[in-house]
């Protein structure tokens, strides 16, 4: 017994002697594993301090995302920031050797994630920030209003909600803004036509509100407030942006009242759209001094009296639709319209003419009399009349042509 023990203990002796030189054998044996060896984490170089002050800020978002379905975020790796797919990079405003993220433009990657805060807000040097048709939700952060050079906002067709973001209101450089598309509610801050917008997309959400009677303040040239439940008339201020008002979209909403006179102001105006509301009275003679007007659409609403020789005089005109109101009496420049396609007046009360209303629908309207304020001013023509109506340019714009048209798509045609 002794013996065997100490054959054991001299085994185990010669063993530890041996293990130094066994130990390079048996680490080059797959079979047997080995502890992992420490990582050494990747030194990144960046082009420029603020790209490196960014790139952790851009790595956390990254992590928020819950559904990328064109692997979008798959190039967002390593140190160029710049090169990474929906990031554009130029130099800021403040230092003009510098590198920084000028702009973003996420449009149509179909992103999903709870929130952009903490995201677009830390981006110090943001120019441009575009994401529409993603699945970005949540509300508006009020530090984005710190970003000094953002001034295009494009959060369109997404899941936003809540009420309208008045963060934008102490962003003094922006420009554009464009929230359609989401599920934002109640009012639009009337402080939002004090800005210096040029471009302003509301429509598609459910803001519930009189329109604003600071309408035309701000420097606007393409407006729409379609498919909401704006109230109320429409405000006289709306002359205001006499020299910049281009476009403008009040379709699908409840508006009430008569058709302001200083709509006729409007002299850029190529553009106006306010069918299927709940708008009466006559039509104001104002609008035969919109000389720019191609297309002019008030169907759907409760108009009534004779449609204005001055405004089928226009020579501007491509598309006058007044159809499925009250209207009794066209004259021969706007039969000559009617004769054209280029005015529908079906679905009126107008004698003589095939598809209008039947005489029982007419007659039940007329009987509950309707007054609007300032009547005198309705045959008043602000402006020289020529007679242009010889000169009707063929239809060859249509709907499809006009920005704030393409707005009534979900998805960015801009």
């Amino acid at each position: 017994m002794e013996g065997i023990l100490f054959h054991t203990k001299s085994i185990t002796h010669i063993f530890f002697l041996l293990l130094p030189f066994l130990l390079p054998v048996l680490s080059q044996n797959p079979l047997i594993p080995l502890p992992p060896l420490p990582l050494v984490p990747e030194i990144l170089t960046f082009l420029d301090q603020r790209l490196s002050i960014i790139y952790p800020i851009i790595q956390t978002f990254k992590t928020t995302i819950t559904l990328d379905p064109f692997n979008i975020t798959a190039t967002w790796v390593g140190s160029d920031v710049c090169s990474y797919k929906g990031f554009y990079c130029d130099h800021p405003p403040d230092n003009l050797t510098a590198v920084a993220l000028a702009s973003i433009d996420f449009n149509g990657f179909r992103l999903s994630a709870p929130t952009l805060d903490g995201f677009i807000d830390q981006l110090p040097d943001l120019a441009v920030f575009h994401a529409n048709s993603n699945n970005f939700s949540g509300t508006i952060s009020p530090s984005i209003a710190k970003l000094p050079y953002l001034y295009e906002l494009d959060l369109s067709n997404n899941n936003f909600f809540g009420p309208f973001p008045t963060a934008v209101l102490g962003m003094t450089g922006l420009s554009f803004l464009d929230i359609r598309f989401n599920m934002f509610t109640g009012a639009v801050p009337p402080a939002v036509f004090f800005q210096t917008l040029n471009v302003l997309f509301l429509n598609n959400n459910n803001f519930i509100q009189n329109l604003p009677v600071n309408l035309g303040a701000s420097p606007l040239l393409y407006l729409t407030l379609a498919n909401n439940k704006f109230t109320g008339p429409i405000p006289r201020s709306i002359a205001n942006a006499s020299s910049t008002l281009t476009e403008v979209l009040l379709l699908n909403n409840m508006l009430t009242g008569c058709l302001p006179y200083e709509l006729g102001f409007l002299r850029e105006l190529r553009l106006f759209d306010a069918g299927n509301n709940f708008l009466t009275g006559p039509l104001p003679c104002s609008l035969g001094c919109l000389k720019k007007i191609e297309i002019l659409n008030l169907t759907g609403n409760l108009l009534y009296g004779q449609i204005p020789e001055v405004l089928c005089a226009l020579g501007s005109l491509v598309n006058l639709s007044l159809s499925h109101n009250y209207f009794t009496q066209v004259g021969p420049f706007c039969r000559k319209l009617i004769k054209s396609g280029v005015l529908d007046v079906s679905g009126n009360c107008i004698g003589g003419l095939p598809g209008q209303r039947s005489r029982h629908e007419c007659a039940l309207f007329f009987s509950h009399p309707r007054f609007c304020p300032y009547m005198a001013s309705y045959n008043f023509i602000p402006c020289s009349i020529h007679n242009s109506s010889s000169n009707h340019s063929s239809p060859t714009r249509s709907k499809e042509n006009m920005v704030t048209y393409k707005t009534l798509t979900r998805h960015r045609l801009l």
